[in-house]
């Protein structure tokens, strides 16, 4: 009886957060106007809906569990002046924004998005340009980041960052995203028990897709195309590559696949 009464608080517990969550819109002519404004205002588990417009913003915390949803793709603008959104809390959901202007630094890795520390997140349906890093996962754990274009216009690797990066982040599901025109499309660093699925990684500078020290990954029916090389896999274990298409990948190093101490791939 003891253990059915304690399920029952938990359902209820997560039906009322439910109920109680509330839409908070955004726009010029909304009692709400800005994006950092909404965050403040909104409780937990809120969603902000972020009408069509212009934002200019940058540097905004998203540091409670909410959704952040655009409608027709609204433009936030970072004018280049730093990180546009950084999340540390769990449960938060991006999704349907257009980002744009990164702000570019030799000493700090400024990203579209970046989540850091963060369980159980959802990056989705974002388009990125001109940018330094697209979306950087910083110590975050089971999260997918799905269907996004990012969009970089990176010249030379070393003031180019990567379209989507994981450093010490377990268990994220990376698919149907577009990358190009980045130094990595996609960079793994100490992050194990990553899925990878039909992404298209083209005309990066370097890699397609690089892990490094990461391991029981698994790339499969992904496209590298014209990147400085396709693949590469350094310093992991147990990588499995499946159903995957490399084409004119002829850079400096003109690899398909650069495979470098790696063990039971």
């Amino acid at each position: 009886m003891h253990k059915f009464s304690l399920q029952l608080i938990v359902v209820l517990f997560f039906m009322g957060t439910s109920l109680w969550a509330k839409t908070i819109e955004i726009c010029a002519t909304c009692e709400v106007k800005s994006i950092k404004e909404g965050i403040a205002f909104a409780a937990d588990y809120d969603t902000l809906l972020i009408r069509k417009g212009n934002y200019k913003e940058f540097n905004f915390v998203v540091d409670k569990p909410l959704t952040l949803k655009g409608e027709n793709y609204p433009v936030v603008d970072g004018e280049d002046r730093g990180e546009i959104i950084r999340i540390v809390s769990d449960n938060v959901t991006v999704d349907g924004l257009y980002l744009i202007n990164v702000g570019t630094s030799y000493t700090t890795d400024h990203a579209a998005i970046r989540v850091v520390k963060s369980e159980n997140f959802l990056i989705q349906n974002l388009v990125l340009e001109r940018l330094f890093f697209g979306i950087y996962l910083e110590r975050s754990n089971n999260g997918k980041v799905y269907h996004n274009k990012i969009m970089g216009d990176a010249v030379d690797e070393y003031n180019s960052g990567n379209g989507i990066q994981l450093w010490y982040s377990n268990n994220v599901v990376v698919d149907r995203n577009i990358i190009q025109g980045v130094r990595d499309g996609i960079y793994l660093e100490f992050s194990d028990e990553i899925a990878i699925h039909n992404n298209i990684s083209t005309n990066n500078l370097r890699y397609g897709l690089h892990f490094m020290f990461s391991n029981n990954d698994i790339y499969t029916n992904n496209t590298f195309e014209n990147n400085g090389a396709g693949v590469a896999v350094m310093f992991s274990k147990h990588i499995k590559m499946v159903n995957n298409i490399f084409r004119k990948n002829w850079g400096t190093a003109a690899y398909g696949m650069l495979l470098k101490e790696i063990n039971d791939a």
